[in-house]
């Protein structure tokens, strides 16, 4: 067969219909698999439809969700991060401590912990690049780091594992506004970072499929040496993608602070697989250079609604570990078996 007999019927370039076209996006396995929990859990409970059960299983999802968005950003390019859950107490315990023990004010005590939060993520992409050394190891690191200073230093600093008090901090109504309160929606009350969790999903959409920046994320994951080759800039793109997680960890610390108004030295800890697993099932590969925001985002929704469905059915919690381990091989093999079907290699 000559080279262009093999192009023509080579199926990853011939004109795709509409079924294949849609087969063909990460997020479609996520969508019929959100449907079918919504179904069932909307049928076997009497709480999950109701105003206050969805406002529940969305709360839970967005936080969860804010983050998967960003993990699966990093996992298309090619990366991993395990240090993200613990970032999402570090940087609420650094707003906590030092507000509350040293009176700086609480917008500026905000900025400190973002500051601190994106030098880690440009840490950890420095040491990956330059060493060569796997993200997985990296960020394991840093995760361990995080975690013992979480719980050192909190213990030193106030005597406890835990800050109180947030809500007698000046300023905190007003930050709140922005960070942890609630509006009526529909008969529901929802919380705001449902409408964070949105506007994250929409802007990363938008970065992956509009912009050159997303080009070169799904490049640099797919085949990192092409791209270092054909002058992409690997080190600015990596960088960026550590530090736009170590940022989502930030924005659901705040979330999560302004909503209780306290904070645990062990927040976040155990969190950052389930972040992964919501990337899984919304169509990232482990592999990088492929994986979509919404797909993500969808994962997330699955996860909340699991999450808090299994509350309203009155079944053990333990389920939900066994629900996600089959989530995840299910979605690697789904994921596996539709992209050979449509031709992605």
């Amino acid at each position: 067969m000559t080279l262009a007999a093999r192009a023509v019927t080579d199926e990853r370039v011939t004109k795709a219909g509409p079924a294949l076209t849609l087969l063909r996006r990460p997020e479609v396995g996520a969508a019929v698999a959100a449907l079918a929990v919504f179904v069932f859990f909307s049928v076997s409970t009497q709480a999950f439809l109701t105003p206050a059960g969805v406002s529940t299983w969305l709360y839970s999802a967005s936080l969860f969700g804010i983050m998967a968005v960003a993990v699966a950003l990093l996992m298309i390019g090619g990366e991993f991060d395990l240090s993200a859950g613990a970032m999402t107490g570090t940087t609420g315990l650094i707003v906590g401590v030092i507000t509350t023990e040293w009176g700086v004010n609480i917008w500026l005590a905000m900025l400190i912990a973002l500051a601190a939060a994106l030098s880690i993520g440009a840490a950890n992409a420095y040491v990956v690049m330059k060493t060569g050394v796997p993200s997985f190891i990296v960020t394991l690191a840093t995760f361990f780091i995080l975690q013992g200073v979480n719980l050192a230093v909190t213990k030193l600093i106030t005597g406890t594992v835990a800050i109180q008090g947030m809500s007698e901090v000046s300023g905190f109504e007003q930050v709140k506004v922005f960070f942890g309160s609630s509006f009526p929606f529909l008969g529901m009350n929802l919380k705001v970072s449902i409408v964070w969790w949105v506007a994250v999903t929409l802007v990363a959409t938008w970065v992956l499929l509009r912009t050159r920046a997303g080009n070169w994320i799904f490049a640099v994951g797919g085949q990192v040496t092409s791209a270092r080759q054909v002058g992409l800039p690997v080190m600015k793109v990596k960088l960026g993608l550590f530090m736009t997680t170590a940022g989502a960890g930030w924005l659901v610390g705040m979330l999560q602070l302004f909503d209780v108004s306290t904070v645990q030295a062990t927040t976040g800890i155990g969190q950052e697989f389930i972040y992964i697993i919501c990337a899984v099932v919304g169509g990232c590969l482990l592999t990088g250079g492929y994986g979509s925001a919404v797909g993500a985002a969808l994962g997330a929704l699955i996860y909340g609604m699991t999450l808090q469905g299994i509350v309203f059915a009155q079944w053990d919690n333990n389920w939900l570990k066994a629900f996600l381990g089959v989530m995840l091989l299910l979605a690697v093999l789904v994921n596996r078996s539709v992209r050979r079907q449509v031709g992605i290699r």
